[in-house]
Order: structure tokens, then sequence, then C-alpha cells
């Protein structure tokens, strides 16, 4: 079965990576930075050893998106962010093929425990089934 694993983060967060602590997050090293990308890059591998990735990215910051959505009048109203209403967005993904949701829960622990610097905040991991439509690939 597919399963859309996903992590999110807050525009604080990417701050935080460029090394701009705040109070909800400590500024991140260049050391922590190669920690957690090569810890990713790790978890890549295996998957991609293991035949379970599909696909998989990380995005770019909150500051970097886009809204579309329809006005009162029916017309399009684009609004580019960050939002300061949304606490936290979509900041990576992965469509992995596993044979259980038990499994695909393993894959998501470990992700949990990408390193980060301490009082880092931790986001839960999100699973989402893919159901089969039975229509091939689109």
């Amino acid at each position: 079965m597919k399963y859309l694993v996903m992590v999110q983060s807050a525009q604080a967060d990417y701050d935080a990576m460029a090394g701009k602590a705040s109070d909800h997050s400590p500024a991140w090293s260049e050391k922590d930075l190669r920690a957690m990308f090569s810890y990713m890059q790790e978890l890549n591998n295996d998957l991609a050893e293991s035949g379970e990735i599909v696909d998989g990215n990380g995005l770019a910051e909150p500051a970097a998106t886009r809204l579309v959505g329809l006005g009162e009048d029916g017309r399009p109203v684009i609004t580019d962010g960050p939002y300061g209403e949304t606490k936290e967005l979509l900041a990576g993904y992965w469509v992995l093929d596993c044979e259980s949701l038990e499994r695909v829960t393993e894959i998501a622990e470990r992700v949990l425990r990408s390193p980060a610097p301490e009082g880092s905040p931790i986001y839960p991991v999100v699973i989402r089934p893919i159901p089969d439509m039975g229509g091939g690939d689109v």
C-alpha cells in the first residue's frame, strides 16, 4: 500500500535553520544542519535500497508559499506567504510503498529522531494512506 508521510514546520523553523533564533526555536549551526541533512540522506538511501520510496522532497520555506483561492465575486484571490494565521505548513514529504501501516509507522518514528538543536520544536509526522483507485498511475 502507498502512504504519504508528511513533516511539518513553521516559518520560524526555517529562520532558525538560517541561523536566526526566536522564542519558537534556537538558531541552528552549520554542524546542526549537516547532521540533519546527513541523517535524512541516510534514511532516503535506506528507503531506496528497500524499494519503499516512490518520491520524496523537502519544500521551500512558508514565505515562498502562494495561496490561490476564490473571492466572494468568484474571481481568483492570490496571496503570497508567509501567513500569520497558519502555525505549521508542510515542510517535506515521502510517498512510500510499504507492506503495512506498522512498517510505515516505523519509518515515521525514525523521521522523528532526526537530529536538531536542543529546544527545537518537534512536530508529529503525519501518515496518510493513498487509496488505490485501480486506474493505474496518473
